[in-house]
């Protein structure tokens, strides 16, 4: 017994000390992490095409190329692309071919090495490219002005439709031109689209046949690289996805909004196009006719259903956002019906099994795991896996396969494969993108649950400074989750987005709440955030942060809070209702009637403060932070994008000047080029995190002098 007591304590021992000699986490570990955006596998579920998006620092931006996985003789992971512009493949249904969209220099066009005029209007578009899984290089299948929204493969693999906005003529651009010069006609200027048929085979041997000379001595132009396509429909909306039943009879496709603004939810539907008579004169027929954003369409193996899931909107009724939901609707009749209708959670992933049962990631609270059903009116069943978070699910109508992404709080996230819904647990790991992160000493964390003032539990995350896991009297960190409809938990991200692990490492306890409004916690928990747009979740929210005082885990007198976006919203609202020591905030809006105009998703703002400006003033008052920021004393950090309009960046100048003309310490960086989401250069992100880690230490008195690139 005393040894059996003796080698437990030396392998705790050692567990210690292997722990303790693994380095801190630094800035540029941190910002070197891999993201799996999308993963594809082949029909025969031998085979995984992804996508990775990772910063390159020298060209200043996320480089998103394609991976190929295949195990039929060897296992072997490589490259398959390298144009670092590459992304949402898809198998050829023979296996044959992989098609992506790509943002490749045209021949002939702007900055283009072949010698073309570059004065030339036409830029780098989205173009349909394909390329082979035993190697080679790609090769461009459509071509023009317009970039292409949406593309499928036919049933035959012979053929490719894809989606672009209805091309002008050049008697129609020429007049255009002559008539507005540089005049942008804010809605004058939109069209619906075009949905094109292009034969493979002749789009490639066309395209490889009048490829760009290697020499200006060979030739002193390029041709045009554009095949023969041919127009299958027209629609007055934009193509948001498209996809071809597997008996090649009938191709469908979801719409959105032709200003890509989220104004009108009826410019969301489903619709069908038949194949066997088509024509662009024959208006497509539409299937759905409700109050939600229909996406991730896929029909069902039967050839008559369309798989879809919403997360805005309602299906059933009148407009309201519940968590994600799967439905799919009948194409004939138009009858719906829900998938996982008891599931208290969000279904936020899912990919067809042969048979046509389903697979999917379900949230319920921090956790998301992996759930079956064989049919809509069967048991939604939970498959037997690891504690974290499972994303990124592909499957195979021919294989029992399944691939997926899994990440937990210290395991970094990475790409495995299953034999099967039911060998979960023994899914073999095929990349090792951010192997990186294992061998650093990352925070520990776990959740956390209290009960508001009506008696509601809610829960939330913490994250504990390396070698300091369930310490008392910390000084903390309040990190708000944008969304609002989103959820922290059991699973690995660092980006500018998310940078809990790093504030956790200059020794600040992160507290991550899911305040009311958050997925995985039931559709009643989520809505109660209506109308009570920030006063809701604000009071979740202290309230967490006055339950660990209480419990003496955080320092009363050490306490920080911070978000962006939806966090943003929430950061300048709660410096309006307590004194902090120092707050860090970013897109984030202080006031409803100017942030209505100037959304990209304005109806969903008006379901959040339950009406339009005009008819709910009081409430559109009461639930802005601009109004009560005589109350701040915090010093207070911003950032934005200079061209984000989901919250335009107007509400960040609103709030540094209020800030400015009160006398509280602030600082604004403004991103150039950035949108909402700073995704076009690297460098911005790690600047924002960089500064806002030194706002902390400065203000906050926590952390180290931050360094890096």
């Amino acid at each position: 017994m005393l040894r059996k007591f003796f080698y437990l304590q030396l392998i705790l021992v050692s567990t210690l000390s292997f722990s303790q000699n693994k380095p801190k986490l630094t800035i540029d570990d941190f910002f070197s992490w891999v993201e799996i955006t999308s993963v594809r596998m082949s029909p025969d579920g031998d085979s995984i095409v992804m996508v990775t998006d990772r910063p390159d620092w020298d060209q200043n931006i996320f480089r998103e190329d394609l991976w190929l996985y295949r195990d039929k003789v060897q296992p072997s992971l490589i490259q398959l692309t390298q144009s670092e512009h590459d992304s949402e493949p898809q198998w050829s249904p023979d296996g044959k071919w992989v098609a992506f969209l790509s943002e490749r220099k045209k021949p002939g066009g702007k900055d283009s090495d072949s010698g073309g005029d570059k004065d030339s209007d036409e830029g780098d578009t989205n173009q349909v490219y394909l390329i082979s899984p035993d190697g080679g290089e790609a090769v461009q299948i459509t071509s023009g002005d317009e970039e292409v929204h949406a593309f499928t493969w036919a049933a035959d693999s012979r053929s490719i439709f894809y989606a672009t906005r209805t091309p002008w003529t050049k008697a129609e651009k020429d007049t255009h031109k002559k008539d507005w010069k540089d005049v942008k006609q804010y809605r004058g200027d939109e069209r619906g689209d075009m949905i094109f048929g292009i034969n493979v085979t002749e789009a490639r041997q066309f395209s490889l046949a009048h490829q760009p000379k290697k020499s200006k001595d060979d030739s002193d132009e390029n041709p045009d690289v554009t095949p023969e396509s041919r127009s299958v429909g027209t629609t007055p909306f934009r193509v948001h996805a498209l996809t071809a039943s597997a008996d090649g009879h009938r191709l469908a496709f979801s719409s959105t909004s032709i200003s890509q603004r989220e104004e009108k939810v009826g410019d969301y539907e489903i619709y069908v196009i038949d194949l066997t008579n088509a024509s662009p004169e024959r208006a497509p027929r539409r299937v759905t006719n409700n109050q939600a954003e229909e996406e991730e369409l896929r029909w069902a193996p039967d050839n008559r259903h369309l798989f879809f899931e919403t997360e805005q909107g309602s299906v059933e009724g009148k407009y309201e956002d519940t968590q994600r939901r799967l439905y799919w609707v009948d194409a004939d009749s138009g009858k719906y019906e829900r998938w996982a209708a008891d599931f208290p959670g969000a279904v936020l992933h899912y990919a067809i099994e042969p048979g046509g049962s389903v697979v999917a990631c379900g949230r319920i609270g921090t956790e998301v795991q992996l759930y079956t059903q064989v049919a809509p009116s069967k048991p939604f069943v939970k498959k037997d896996g690891w504690p974290g978070t499972y994303e990124g699910l592909a499957g195979s109508l021919h294989s029992n396969r399944i691939a997926f992404v899994y990440s937990s709080l210290e395991k970094p996230n990475e790409l495995f494969i299953a034999d099967g819904s039911d060998k979960v647990p023994q899914a073999q790991q095929i990349t090792s993108f951010n192997k990186l992160f294992a061998d650093r000493d990352l925070p520990k964390g776990n959740p956390y649950r209290w009960t508001a003032d009506d008696g509601t539990t809610v829960e939330g995350m913490l994250m504990y400074p390396p070698g300091k896991f369930e310490a008392k009297n910390l000084p903390m960190f309040v990190f708000i989750h944008g969304g609002p409809n989103d959820a922290d938990g059991n699973h690995f991200e660092a980006d500018w987005y998310v940078w809990d692990r790093l504030a956790a490492t200059q020794g600040w306890l992160v507290f991550e709440p899911n305040y009311r409004g958050s997925n995985g916690y039931g559709d009643k928990f989520l809505m109660e955030i209506v109308p009570q747009i920030v006063s809701r979740p604000g009071k979740d929210i202290l309230e967490g942060v006055d339950a660990l005082v209480n419990e003496g885990v955080a320092n009363p007198n050490r306490l920080a809070i911070g978000g962006y976006s939806y966090g943003g919203y929430m950061t300048n609202w709660l410096i309006t209702q307590k004194t902090w020591k120092a707050a860090v905030t970013g897109a984030g809006a202080v006031e409803h009637i100017s942030n209505w105009g100037n959304d990209d998703t304005s109806y969903d703002d008006v379901y959040f403060l339950g009406g339009l400006p005009w008819q709910e003033a009081k409430r559109y008052h009461d639930e802005a932070a601009i109004f009560q920021m005589d109350k701040v004393h915090t010093p207070t950090h911003i950032v934005a994008g200079a061209d984000d309009i989901r919250v335009a960046v107007g509400e960040d100048y609103l709030l540094d000047h209020a800030l400015y003309n009160l006398g509280i310490p602030h600082e604004l960086l403004i991103f150039p080029g950035e949108g909402h989401d700073l995704g076009k250069n690297p460098w911005h992100g790690k600047i924002k995190v960089r500064e806002e880690l030194k706002w902390l230490q400065k203000y906050g008195g926590v952390g180290q002098p931050v360094s890096g690139e």
